[in-house]
């Protein structure tokens, strides 16, 4: 089969879409088919794309007011003549907005499938950055996702939010999780002594540094006795966030091995943001055998058991989360229970066995095409 996977983030960009982005071109190479990525260029203008698992067609784009750090695509023909280009028998959009509305257009006008995967909140984002336009967000996914063949939802919540909103065709595709790479046994002793050189207790927090993030709510959690709070990632709210938390122990962006050294180091995991579709880095504490708390809200209800693998507790109530946490801390049972069973709740989640289901969805929407085809 040959993809051509249209995404609006792609590495080197540290991100939910992009990760995602990258780990379906690399199943798909591995499965025996062919896919391309058209993705924005980054700020030094192309990849580098020497680890990416297949070509990548990089379009020119410009930098996010307020967020460098997020490209947008400029227009261009390269969406198009990539499509054709490749023969492309399918083709996936990832988040798409922008460029992936091009995929979109393109994709009709050449007559092939679109498969068109939701990860992205763009009305929680909405409200957050402008205290309105939620509904005009929502037309905007609307009509994109409308003219897919199938749109494919990472969590219930999601798939939820997409029907109430009237997205039709839509099933549920969940994310996969290395968990090879993030496992207990990464724990890293010398490492969790450079970072609490006291002995303190080690919470986390990993993702992107943004107001739609909240990560201002560890603020009573880096002024628990005993505790150390450890934020990786960064993004506009850095500096803000560094006068809030001004105990707490900033790393900026880590990946790879480095990064699942840190998952595997820390004695609770905590995610902050309420406007997540999956919560990836949910999935990574989890596999690293860390309990976790996070809002009871999107993506995360999914994947935490309240009680079993960790605390969901409600969105945007920094005295909840500090609660959440202090019971943790006094538990150490509670926490090696919490951690094995995220563990083993998260071992069959592999991205092999995630990736074959993508290609199962894809297989469905290349048979419903058939009959029109030959009519």
């Amino acid at each position: 089969m040959r993809v051509v996977i249209v995404t609006e983030s792609f590495p080197p960009d540290v991100n939910g879409v992009a990760h995602c982005a990258f780990q379906t071109a690399r199943h798909l190479v591995d499965r025996g088919h062919t896919p391309v990525v058209v993705a924005p260029a980054t700020a030094a203008g192309t990849g580098p794309d020497a680890e990416a698992p297949c070509p990548v067609v990089r379009v020119p784009s410009l930098p996010l007011p307020g967020y460098p750090q997020v490209r947008v695509a400029l227009p261009s023909r390269r969406v198009a003549a990539a499509i054709a280009e490749h023969r492309a028998d399918m083709v996936h959009l990832a988040s798409p907005f922008i460029l992936g509305v091009r995929g979109m257009s393109a994709a009709a006008r050449l007559g092939i499938p679109a498969v068109a995967v939701y990860q992205t909140d763009l009305g929680g984002y909405a409200r957050t950055y402008m205290g309105a336009g939620e509904a005009a967000a929502w037309r905007r996914i609307r009509s994109v996702h409308a003219a897919a063949d199938l749109t494919l939802a990472p969590s219930r919540a999601a798939l939820h939010d997409l029907d109430t909103h009237g997205v039709p065709r839509v099933k549920l595709w969940p994310r996969g999780v290395d968990t090879l790479r993030f496992r207990p046994d990464r724990r890293d002793e010398a490492l969790r002594r450079a970072l609490a050189p006291n002995g303190e207790l080690i919470v986390g927090y990993v993702g992107r540094l943004a107001p739609e993030k909240h990560v201002e709510l560890l603020s009573g959690v880096y002024g628990l006795p005993g505790v150390r709070v450890v934020v990786v990632g960064d993004g506009p709210s850095r500096p803000g966030l560094e006068e809030t938390l001004p105990g707490a122990v900033f790393l900026g962006n880590r990946t790879g091995d480095e990064l699942a050294r840190i998952f595997a180091s820390l004695d609770v995991f905590v995610h902050t943001g309420p406007f997540e579709t999956f919560c990836q880095t949910v999935q990574e504490a989890m596999a690293s055998g860390v309990p976790v708390v996070a809002p009871a809200a999107g993506g995360p209800l999914d994947l935490v058991a309240q009680g079993r693998t960790g605390l969901l507790v409600p969105p945007r109530d920094a005295a909840v989360v500090q609660d959440a946490v202090a019971a943790l801390v006094a538990d150490p049972a509670r926490r090696a229970a919490y951690g094995a069973a995220g563990r083993a709740t998260v071992e069959g989640r592999t991205w092999a066995a995630v990736g074959d289901r993508l290609i199962g969805h894809y297989e469905d929407v290349l048979a419903a095409r058939r009959p029109a085809v030959a009519a």
